[in-house]
């Protein structure tokens, strides 16, 4: 489990330039999760090639957790972006099912840097980074979208919980080479189907 820094917040970039070198120390440190997984990542490594100081890096990153929860919160920032579009003869949970999946094959494209997405994300909770509890809002706000709740119940959002505690179990099993890719597929449609057509406004 990577090394959760002393509990302080992390720096917000203001300025282009501030903002184009937190770009850039994503860009490098998820290159290098790609290549090397998680533990084999090192932070003077991660400073260097981006051209930054270790300060400014721990300044915006205090530990590994804060700088892969960041890069998973990015990538999830995009997820409603590419999300499918509903029209009136759509069904809303084949749509769910396809950004999930779509998600899935983006994270299983580089396995290496999933992983380390995934255990910085677990351990985030624990760390109480401020990104971890951003990603989850963030897929719970896309879904909702997805299948048209405007106003949930307590039930849907439930249901919704228990979706992405499935699918991150499928992920994991999925990284860690225990399910296929087309396992995981079945798998992450069948959960779609069995929690959410339990939801408020769920065909009759």
């Amino acid at each position: 489990m990577p090394r959760i820094a002393e509990d302080r917040p992390a720096a917000e970039p203001q300025s282009p330039g501030q903002k184009a070198r937190h770009e850039r120390i994503l860009n490098v440190a998820a290159r290098l999760g790609a290549e090397r997984g998680l533990e084999h990542v090192q932070m003077h490594d991660v400073a260097k090639e981006a051209g930054v100081a270790i300060a400014t890096l721990y300044r915006y990153f205090p530990s590994k957790t804060h700088l892969f929860t960041a890069i998973m919160a990015s990538q999830v920032e995009r997820m409603s972006e590419g999300s499918p579009r509903i029209d009136a003869a759509a069904d809303p949970v084949d749509a769910v099912a396809e950004t999930l999946l779509r998600s899935t094959r983006h994270m299983l494209h580089t396995p290496r840097l999933a992983g380390a997405m995934m255990q910085s994300n677990f351990a985030a909770h624990a760390a109480t980074v401020t990104e971890a509890a951003g990603i989850e809002a963030k897929v719970h706000h896309t879904v909702l979208g997805l299948l048209g709740l405007s106003e949930p119940t307590d039930r849907d959002n439930r249901l919704i919980r228990l979706l992405m505690k499935s699918w991150h179990g499928l992920l994991v099993s999925a990284i860690n080479g225990h399910s296929s890719m087309s396992e995981t597929e079945t798998e992450i449609r069948l959960a779609c189907e069995v929690l959410l057509g339990a939801r408020s406004n769920a065909p009759e």
